[in-house]
């Protein structure tokens, strides 16, 4: 039999706990799932296991609007995290409503019905359900494969080569030369969390990344925490890190060569004086171009400083038997190859979806505020902001909808659907130069030129038109 629920939400991460405490805490009336394509809940923070993985945003931000973080560090570990997010699961009463190895493939909706009709893989065959609104929480990148390069020569290294986004369960790394591929995020992490045990540990990058350190502990939440109620502690604490983080973006924006100047300055000051810094700490594009990546109190320069750990910037030329030959010359070697390499994006799950019997085809739709696409009826989706937390953008998606239900049940309508309006320009999805981004803009829906289809990278600008904008704003149209 297929079971009907008045919201079905794709995923049990961070994004789809939230979204469902959201309609626990707004309209306990409505019946919901969650159906979640892994074995276990926690999205990124269960799947990850990679050695000192954790967040790259503060814990006050990235925790929910409506949960306080209470952990002492403001860059939190991948396991709080994800006990962070389960604890939410369970306070809310959601932990019931996951149904765990339900991939979701494909979606139709059928305007007669007012309803969706989702198919669904599982180890059990395939079921389906129905749902009068759908909301997709599934993030954005392939929670089955990560993005791997060609490296010519790979069957040739003797060494194990592993991708972080499937870390080997025993992996033991003690004594053993590693060689990290990357510069992102979680070659920053990776780098200093094997550096003790190695018997070294060298990051090769082809092109330098922004690094700033920041503060393990926000010493101003520990403060707070002090004088004041748990949550408005928080609350002051989030305001304040959401306004240096756009302050810092901004300013990026206007003055680029004034930021580069400045984390520059700092990044010398962590690294001993005869440093090559401008050959390893200096990326050809402009700050927030691509996302900053965040390191714990400096660990990552501690690492340099103390000799543990090596920076080398070249481009390969080939994998040999005992690790890696650069086209410089040079050659790494290595037991252990990390490729760290990033993503691939997979947009709102891989579903197939269709209205009314005709395939939706995803760069022929338009983005309504971030979180609709044009032509689309009951349909919604969470994706975070690329330069800030991911929880702010979810946390206003999530009330958003709330308001978008309430709105329908004030009014009767049973149907809303953004209605692309004529004389907007397209431009692409996500502005932004991540390498993960750039190979997949062919394949994601378009933005507009102006709201409400430009997507714009601002917390307090979405917070006066998702938060506070009229919901029968002219473009939504309501059956």
């Amino acid at each position: 039999m297929t079971e009907h629920v008045d919201v079905l939400i794709i995923g049990a991460g961070l994004s789809g706990i939230g979204a469902a405490a959201r309609l626990v805490q707004d309209h306990p009336e409505r019946s919901y799932l969650l159906l979640e394509g892994r074995s276990a809940s926690g999205g990124t923070w269960d799947l990850f296991r990679y050695p000192g993985v954790r967040s790259d945003s503060d814990m006050y931000t990235l925790g929910y609007r409506f949960k306080p973080w209470l952990g002492d560090k403001a860059l939190a570990d991948g396991a709080s995290i994800l006990d962070y997010v389960r604890e939410t699961a369970e306070e809310y009463g959601i932990t019931d409503r996951i149904r765990y190895d339900r991939r979701v493939v494909a979606a139709s909706w059928d305007s007669d019905q007012t309803r969706w009709t989702v198919e669904v893989e599982g180890a059990e065959g395939p079921t389906s359900y129905t749902c009068n609104f759908l909301w997709c929480c599934s993030g954005y990148y392939d929670y089955d494969e990560g993005f791997t390069p060609e490296f010519v020569g790979r069957d040739r290294f003797r060494g194990e080569i592993v991708h972080p986004q499937h870390w080997p369960e025993g992996l033991d790394h003690t004594g053993k030369k590693v060689v990290v591929i990357g510069s992102g995020a979680t070659a920053v992490t990776l780098v200093p969390a094997m550096a003790d045990d190695a018997a070294g540990v060298t990051m090769l990058q082809r092109s330098p990344t922004y690094i700033l350190s920041l503060g393990e502990r926000d010493p101003i939440a520990i403060g707070l925490r002090k004088v004041l109620p748990q949550k408005l502690a928080y609350d002051i604490t989030r305001l304040k890190n959401i306004a240096q983080a756009s302050a810092l973006f901004n300013l990026s924006q206007k003055r680029p060569k004034l930021v580069r100047a400045a984390i520059r300055r700092m990044t010398r000051k962590m690294l001993p004086e005869d440093y090559p810094v401008d050959v390893h700490f200096k990326p050809t594009y402009g700050p927030w171009d691509q996302r900053l990546c965040l390191v714990p109190d400096g660990d990552l320069f501690k690492a340099l400083r103390k000799g543990k750990a090596e920076i080398v910037t070249d481009t390969i030329d080939t994998f040999t038997e005992n690790g890696i030959l650069l086209n410089s010359g040079a050659q790494i070697e290595a037991d252990i190859i990390i490729t760290a390499t990033g993503l691939n994006l997979l947009a709102f799950g891989g579903v197939e979806m269709t209205v009314d019997g005709e395939p939706i085809k995803l760069p022929e739709t338009m983005a309504y505020r971030a979180l609709m696409l044009s032509g689309i009826p009951n349909f919604a989706y969470t994706i975070g902001y690329t330069n800030a937390s991911w929880t702010l953008k979810a946390d206003l998606v999530a009330e958003f909808v709330s308001r978008l239900l309430s709105h329908l049940d004030d009014t009767g309508a049973t149907t809303v659907v953004p209605r692309r309006e004529e004389g907007v320009a397209e431009g692409p999805f996500m502005d932004f130069e991540a390498g993960y981004v750039l190979r997949s803009l062919d394949k994601l829906p378009k933005q507009g030129d102006r709201e409400p289809w430009k997507l714009e990278q601002s917390y307090f600008h979405d917070v006066k038109t998702i938060r506070k904008s009229d919901i029968d704003d002219g473009v939504l149209e309501f059956r």
